[in-house]
């Protein structure tokens, strides 16, 4: 099942879009979800009954707009539209406990302006339980491109992993940027067992190449300042796949620095895969 967040914004339609194809390639149900506040959601009397029946019947357009562009682009697939009481941000986390994916837009009506990336989607990826795709708008035209961002820590596996399933899916060749961070010349800046890391990524990368042999793949070795080096590399692409966290992730971050960057300037979909710290 795939569960995408709506919320009347650009972004929030074009995050349908993205989570119906995506479920009509994977052959699995669409959720779409609207949240609202707990109060307006269980308020049918009193002083604010009013106010709550009116956002109420907000949300209910928003998810009819969101069905009918689901319906529209692909009509076979399974389309349930659902209320979630609660901060959007934890309606959205605990309703994507059963999730496969969960597609969030890059900014809400809530955003403030002049930021590249709203609350919810921030508070969501690394935080819910299954792996994230935010989605900014407008979407690129589809250019037969996927690019995994690995650095040889123990989540570059995980990212190779959904990085191929996503190119078989898609038809697309995989480009695999593995990016080596410096510090002043081209010393890689790496913490101890850089070697266990590069031998681990090889094999996972072997082993994946295996099992997905009609997808085309391409390897690059990128010196330099990591998120740069995939946005850079990401442009013009139609899906950029990086870990939760890797090296240099400080404990107790909910994010690693690479993927926080990114959230802000990435300049396609981005899917953060859920990995552990």
């Amino acid at each position: 099942m795939i569960l995408v967040g709506v919320d009347g914004s650009r972004a929030g339609l074009e995050a349908v879009s993205w989570a119906t194809r995506e479920a009509a390639l994977r052959d699995v149900p669409l959720i779409v979800a609207h949240v609202v506040p707990r109060w307006a959601y269980e308020t049918t009397t009193g002083g604010y009954a009013e106010v709550a029946a009116w956002m109420r019947a907000g949300g209910k357009t928003v998810l009819a707009a969101a069905e009918d562009r689901a319906r529209t682009e692909e009509p076979k697939i399974s389309v349930r539209t659902t209320f979630l009481p609660d901060d959007p941000r934890a309606a959205l986390i605990e309703a994507a406990q059963s999730a496969d994916l969960l597609v969030v837009g890059s900014h809400g009506l809530g955003g403030v302006r002049g930021r590249l990336v709203g609350s919810v989607a921030y508070g969501v990826a690394g935080r819910a339980a299954c792996d994230v795709v935010v989605v900014r708008p407008p979407l690129p035209a589809p250019a037969g491109e996927i690019v995994a961002g690995v650095d040889g820590s123990q989540a570059s596996p995980q990212v190779l992993a959904f990085a191929f399933a996503e190119a078989q899916l898609h038809g697309a060749r995989l480009r695999v940027v593995h990016v080596r961070a410096c510090q002043g010349g081209l010393d890689p800046a790496y913490p101890g067992g850089e070697q266990d890391g590069l031998s681990a990524l090889k094999e996972a990368l072997n082993t994946l190449r295996a099992r997905h042999r009609d997808v085309p793949v391409v390897e690059e070795l990128v010196h330099g300042h990591p998120a740069e080096v995939l946005r850079q590399a990401a442009t013009g692409a139609d899906l950029l796949v990086v870990g939760s966290h890797g090296h240099g992730t400080f404990a107790g971050m909910v994010l690693g620095s690479v993927s926080h960057a990114l959230l802000h300037h990435a300049p396609c979909p981005l899917a953060v895969v859920r990995t552990a710290r």
